[in-house]
């Protein structure tokens, strides 16, 4: 499956980071991640952890699927709003769901501390809107983040003039999100998986899958094998490939970078931001420059994602200097992805009933890498200690 397109901006901040081996001979594990991106690379940090045998198996070089494209904002937000998920599906899982997002975030935190990764910074979260008048929703959804115990506050149009020179008539401001640089946090934790002894296999194609009563068997390009006792699915997208169930729709979504920005001020380096309009818009900083996505197609087309590419790119620029017209940026570097949502925004992730010896790490929407962290949890444990404790709006049978 074709992800991306353009140059995605971390994957150039950094480079082939590191090589990582070839499968070369049969192999058997106990447990096998496909997938070694940062929901596979999560997935064995766990395994490692809980003391179980496992190795990574990644068609591509370490990194340049959808976790090399990734604008790598961090939030327990997810893509539906907590007051319409409430009616979705209850208020307990609606604000559970929210609570381990915020939860995860910690998490990777931990992590990032535990594999020498340095780049993790805590940040504000603006999500706020641009229309011409005041509406009821952002006011429902702060009342319902509030009274779920989250650290929101309401901004009307003059604070938000005063505080981020943004124009906008009223906000959410939350005091929990982050930032990382995903492309480079994958490769920093397969080498730490490594040195506990996880095997890290890139530029290695499965071709067939077939399981058995022992377990798995896992056929690559080359006609080496893999048995092992479980699989992991943790191929983000491609995984539909795997999975008779509709369970997400497709689209293309589309990013810039802009050049470094001289004075840029001292608020883009606190918060990220977002808004409610459609298309929507999202910005964040890294070292000086600004990340500006947005504009998503509701399609999955590579040829015409190409063809779109640069005039997103102009409208995304567009729409960030019209509600911050004090700021001159330019545009250094473009790219698209394919992004997929949910029927209500939520992961899947653990057992599916037609693969017995599977399991499912699907952080789909924009909250995958903290829906990875949660999954890399629940599904270790569940390997280790026989019980499910996945809550069931991330299941399959929802």
């Amino acid at each position: 499956m074709n992800l991306k397109s353009g140059y995605p901006y971390f994957f150039l901040k950094n480079g082939l980071y590191h090589d990582f081996d070839v499968l070369r001979e049969n192999i058997t594990t106990d447990v096998v991640v496909l997938g070694g991106g940062i929901s596979g690379a999560l997935m064995a940090y766990e395994l490692v952890k809980q003391g179980i045998e496992c190795c990574v198996i990644d068609k591509r070089k370490i990194g340049l699927g959808s976790t090399g494209a990734s604008t790598c904002l961090l939030q327990y937000e997810i893509d539906v709003p907590l007051h319409q998920l409430i009616t979705k599906i209850g208020k307990g899982n609606a604000i559970e769901a929210y609570r381990l997002c915020s939860e995860a975030i910690d998490k990777i935190y931990k992590i990032a501390g535990e594999i020498g990764y340095k780049d993790f910074s805590y940040c504000e979260s603006l999500y706020f809107s641009h229309t011409s008048r005041k509406n009821t929703y952002l006011q429902r959804e702060f009342e319902s983040r509030h009274e779920a115990g989250f650290k929101v506050k309401y901004l009307l149009e003059k604070e938000i003039q005063e505080r981020y020179k943004l124009r906008s008539k009223e906000a959410i401001l939350s005091e929990k999100a982050a930032r990382i640089d995903a492309y480079l946090f994958t490769h920093l934790l397969h080498l730490h998986n490594q040195k506990k002894e996880c095997r890290v296999y890139e530029a290695t194609h499965v071709t067939k899958i077939t399981e058995t009563g022992e377990g798995v068997e896992l056929i690559t390009d080359t006609d080496l094998k893999i048995n092992t006792k479980k699989i992991i699915y943790a191929t983000g997208y491609e995984v539909t490939e795997q999975i008779s169930k509709s369970i997400v729709d497709l689209k293309s979504t589309f990013a810039l970078v802009t050049e470094r920005i001289e004075n840029l001020p001292d608020c883009f380096g606190k918060s990220l931001f977002w808004n409610t309009d459609d298309p929507y818009l999202y910005v964040r900083e890294d070292k000086g420059r600004l990340i500006i996505g947005g504009r998503d197609e509701k399609h999955y087309n590579p040829a015409k994602r190409e063809i779109l590419l640069e005039r997103k790119a102009k409208k995304l620029k567009g729409d960030f200097e019209k509600i911050f017209p004090d700021i001159k940026i330019k545009t250094q570097f473009t790219w698209a992805g394919t992004f997929g949502s949910t029927k209500d925004g939520l992961p899947y992730i653990g057992p599916y009933a037609k693969n017995p010896n599977s399991y499912f790490a699907l952080g789909f929407g924009g909250n995958g890498i903290t829906f990875s962290a949660l999954a890399a949890d629940l599904i270790s444990g569940l390997i280790k200690d026989k019980v499910n404790t996945i809550p069931p709006m991330f299941s399959f049978n929802r």
